[in-house]
C-alpha cells in the first residue's frame, strides 16, 4: 500500500465581479477494493454551498452554487489516498474471453452496447480506423487478448508524439492519427476507438498521475482508457505511457464519452474575458 496527496487547485480570475452560476465539480477520486481515501476537503472561495450525489457511473459528484458575486473564483481539493492496486497484472480472464476475437455474454451485452459503438461520424473515417488496427493484429488469427491490447496501447505510445494542448476538447481518432500528435486525453480517446472497431467495450476514464519530473511531464493530472475484460471487469489502459494502469494512477471519473467528465464545468454571468490558473500537486506520503 502507498499513501498519496492530492492537492488541485484551480484559479478564475475575471476582468469584475461576476454572478457565479452552479458549477460541477469532479475531483473525488473512485473508492473501491485498490483505493480508498483516507481524507478528503473540498474548499471554495467565495465560499459554496456544496450537495454530493453519484451519477450514472458511480462517480462522485459536487454541485457547488454561490450567493456572492465575485472576481475570483478559487476551487481546492485536498485528498490523501491509499492505493493497494501494487500488482495490475494480477487477474484472470474467463476462459472464453482469453484470446480475440469473442462475443460477451447476451447479459452483459445489453449493458455494454453503448461502450461499443465507435464514435467516427463517417463510414470512411471508421474504415481508416479499423485499417490502422489491423497492425495490432496477427494476420486475422486469433489473439490473446490481454497481449493485444498491450500492443495497441505500444501502438499508440511509440507511433505518435506526445503533445501537451491547453485547448480544451478532445481530437477524433482520425484527427490524432492524420496529425500523429495528441495529448493523453487524445491518445485515451484514439485506444478507445480502437478497442471498439475491435468489438470490445472501452471507457474514458480522467483522474491523476504520480509521476517523478521529468524530461518528459506529462503532469498529474491524466486520462487513460478502460476495457471491459469478462473475469476481470474493467481494466485501465495508459496510451500515452504504453503500460497497463497500476499503483500511479488514481481515477477520478468515467464515461463512455470524455467530454462528459471535465474536473471542473460551470458558468458565470457578466463581461467576458477572465484567466485560468491550475495547479495539481501528487505527493506520496510516509
Amino acid at each position: 500500500m502507498q499513501r498519496l496527496r492530492i492537492l488541485h487547485r484551480t484559479y478564475y480570475n475575471f476582468s469584475s465581479p461576476v454572478g457565479l452560476g452552479t458549477h460541477k465539480l469532479l475531483l473525488r477520486p473512485r473508492e473501491g477494493p485498490e483505493l480508498r481515501i483516507e481524507s478528503a476537503l473540498l474548499a471554495t472561495t467565495p465560499p459554496a454551498t456544496v450537495r454530493w450525489h453519484r451519477d450514472v457511473e458511480d462517480n462522485s459528484v459536487a454541485i457547488a452554487t454561490f450567493d456572492v458575486s465575485a472576481s475570483q473564483l478559487l476551487i481546492e481539493s485536498d485528498v490523501i489516498v491509499q492505493q493497494y492496486n501494487q500488482m495490475p497484472h494480477d487477474f484472470l480472464l474467463a476462459d472464453y474471453a482469453v484470446s480475440h476475437p469473442f462475443a460477451y455474454t447476451p447479459e452483459d451485452e445489453s449493458v455494454l452496447l453503448p461502450y461499443m459503438q465507435v464514435a467516427a461520424a463517417t463510414a470512411s473515417e471508421r474504415e481508416r480506423l479499423a485499417e490502422w488496427v489491423t497492425q495490432v493484429s496477427t494476420s486475422g488469427q486469433p489473439s490473446q487478448t490481454y497481449a493485444l491490447l498491450q500492443r495497441l496501447g505500444l501502438l499508440i505510445q511509440q507511433s505518435l508524439a506526445y503533445q501537451l494542448r491547453e485547448e480544451p476538447g478532445v481530437q477524433t481518432a482520425n484527427a490524432t492519427l492524420a496529425r500523429g500528435t495528441g495529448s493523453c486525453r487524445d491518445y485515451a480517446f484514439l485506444f478507445m476507438e480502437a478497442a471498439r472497431s475491435l468489438k470490445l467495450a472501452a471507457r474514458f476514464v480522467s483522474g491523476y498521475l504520480s509521476s517523478p519530473p521529468s524530461t518528459v511531464n506529462y503532469g498529474a493530472t491524466h486520462a487513460w482508457a478502460e476495457v471491459f475484460l469478462p473475469g476481470a471487469g474493467w481494466k485501465g489502459f495508459d496510451p500515452t505511457l504504453g503500460v497497463l494502469v497500476g499503483a500511479d494512477h488514481i481515477a477520478v471519473a468515467v464515461a463512455r464519452s470524455p467530454e462528459s467528465v471535465p474536473p471542473i464545468a460551470g458558468t458565470f454571468t457578466g463581461p467576458p474575458g477572465g484567466s485560468l490558473d491550475v495547479g495539481v500537486w501528487v505527493t506520496p506520503l510516509a
